[in-house]
């Protein structure tokens, strides 16, 4: 069993947070740092960090205790105190100036996984991982179990709404982690409840092959600590797969969905607007009405996946993590309203795979009303656009207009003929802009959108700048294009009977 990648050693054993004498994390404002060191200064660990900007993050972190600098030097490491351990992430490269000082000092690095690990100790943990939906299900689990009076700790990759981090202690025995599968750092965690909602291919980059993604899920559950339970996603060929081999190796396993051999089994999925909802059917118990505020199939599909790993792996009632799914505002980036101005609706959402794309273009598709669907999609990495531009396209295409930016390069150089020309030029049915320069995209959109439009913003990169600047274009000028033009491509049908895939 290969629990290491290239860079860290998954199967060593952390320090106790109350054993650390200095943490310290490079690039600590990105949403998994700055969660990590939240916690940490919340159980009294001294915490220091450095980022490349200033940012609302490093204030909030200041705030709480955190001696922050802006900038990566060799200085900062060079001064901290013997004993101290570096937090990094796999975005941070050998040759960061920190990093090289740290190991040049035989400081303990960590992987920012290993770093929350260090807070696990005496906790029940639930872990939830997969492809699409692992934050929602994540936020979705951390608030229905503080419903139902369980009080856990958390640490997701993006806030709830309303919220500024997505990280607390609570005083309850359970630990919400999301589990991020895209360098296996997820092996560090041996839940009690492990959750994957879909396991589908993704982080190529990482794995090479879509076999090795198998794997790499395969070892996960293999650190599911002894008698605990693998929750999977009935609907989802390749959660299915994963949970036929974890009974085959004895593994207690719960799934739920909407086909017929779901143990947690969904009926008359569906809903309108932003009211969602399904009937909860399962044996022994009688049918239960769970119920969102969120638009989707594939949100409610999360919500089932939290209720499951709740009830059936963390002995919470069903009817209190019901009534918390039912007041569950949604997570930052996640389908968040954005807000409207001269009769147009601006949405953001985080999705940057295909199975993301088009969940999002579904909801959205679903909401248009008589208005056009307006797409501004940024793709996130050389190497996923370069392997999946043709099903991103195809994601896309059901919008009436797609607006294409170029690739987020996040932490890859880039790859010579990779753009975000190649998802644009195969999208098809819709009208379609491609536009490399993103400060440019706001105003071109401006001058495109009309009165009834929905303008959903995609993908994981800067491109969540671009509604709030398109609104104060709007709310400024009005809209700018004509409003009698002919309509864009066909409305697709309501999503009334919802979708069934786990995304």
């Amino acid at each position: 069993m290969t629990r290491w990648n290239r860079r860290f050693d998954f199967a060593a054993p952390v320090p106790a947070a109350a054993e650390l004498r200095r943490a310290h994390f490079i690039a600590i404002g990105g949403a998994g740092m700055s969660a990590v060191a939240r916690l940490m200064l919340e159980r009294g660990v001294a915490v220091s960090g450095s980022d490349q900007n200033d940012s609302p993050v490093l204030e909030v972190l200041r705030a709480a205790g955190a001696s922050v600098t802006v900038g990566h030097s060799a200085a900062t490491v060079s001064a901290l105190p013997d004993g101290a351990v570096v937090v990094v992430s796999s975005a941070i490269r050998d040759d960061n100036p920190e990093l090289a000082a740290a190991r040049e000092r035989g400081l303990r690095v960590l992987h920012r996984a290993q770093g929350l690990a260090t807070l696990l100790p005496g906790n029940r943990v639930a872990a939830v991982a997969g492809a699409n939906g692992k934050t929602t299900t994540s936020a979705m689990l951390a608030a229905a179990l503080r419903t139902a009076g369980l009080d856990p700790s958390f640490a997701i990759g993006a806030p709830p709404v309303g919220h500024d981090v997505g990280a607390g202690l609570g005083g309850g025995d359970v630990f919400v982690v999301e589990a991020d599968e895209s360098d296996s750092s997820f092996l560090v965690y041996h839940p009690e409840v492990a959750v994957v909602t879909n396991l589908m291919p993704d982080h190529l980059d990482f794995y090479g092959t879509f076999e090795r993604v198998t794997r790499a899920y395969d070892e996960f559950v293999a650190t599911i600590a002894p008698g605990g339970l693998l929750v999977t996603c009935a609907d989802d060929e390749g959660a299915r797969g994963l949970a036929e081999r974890a009974r085959a190796d004895g593994v207690r396993v719960v799934t739920y969905g909407v086909a017929s051999d779901a143990d947690v089994r969904l009926t008359g999925l569906g809903g309108a607007g932003f009211d969602w909802g399904a009937t909860v059917l399962q044996d022994g118990q009688p049918p239960r009405r769970l119920g969102l505020r969120l638009p989707g199939a594939h949100n409610v599909l999360d919500a089932a996946g939290a209720y499951t790993a709740a009830t059936r792996g963390l002995g919470a009632h069903p009817d209190l993590v019901l009534e918390g799914l039912a007041a569950f505002p949604g997570t930052s980036r996640r389908f968040e309203p954005r807000g409207e101005a001269a009769g147009v609706r601006v949405v953001d959402d985080y999705a940057h795979n295909p199975g993301k794309v088009a969940a999002a273009v579904r909801t959205g598709r679903g909401l248009t009303g008589p208005g056009r669907l307006v797409l501004v999609f940024q793709p996130h990495l050389y190497s996923r656009t370069r392997d999946f531009a043709a099903e991103l396209a195809a994601a896309l295409s059901p919008a009436d207009v797609v607006v294409v930016l170029d690739v987020y390069r996040a932490r890859e150089d880039p790859v010579p003929g990779v753009t975000g020309a190649l998802v644009a030029d195969r999208v098809t049915g819709a009208e379609v802009h491609y536009l490399p320069d993103r400060p440019e995209v706001a105003a071109a959109v401006h001058g495109l959108v009309r009165p009834g439009d929905l303008v959903l913003t995609v993908g994981a990169g800067d491109v969540t700048a671009v509604g709030p600047q398109l609104l104060r274009l709007l709310s400024a000028e009005g809209v700018l294009a004509d409003p009698a033009a002919p309509p864009g491509a066909p409305e697709g049908p309501a999503p009334s009977a919802g979708s069934s895939s786990c995304a």
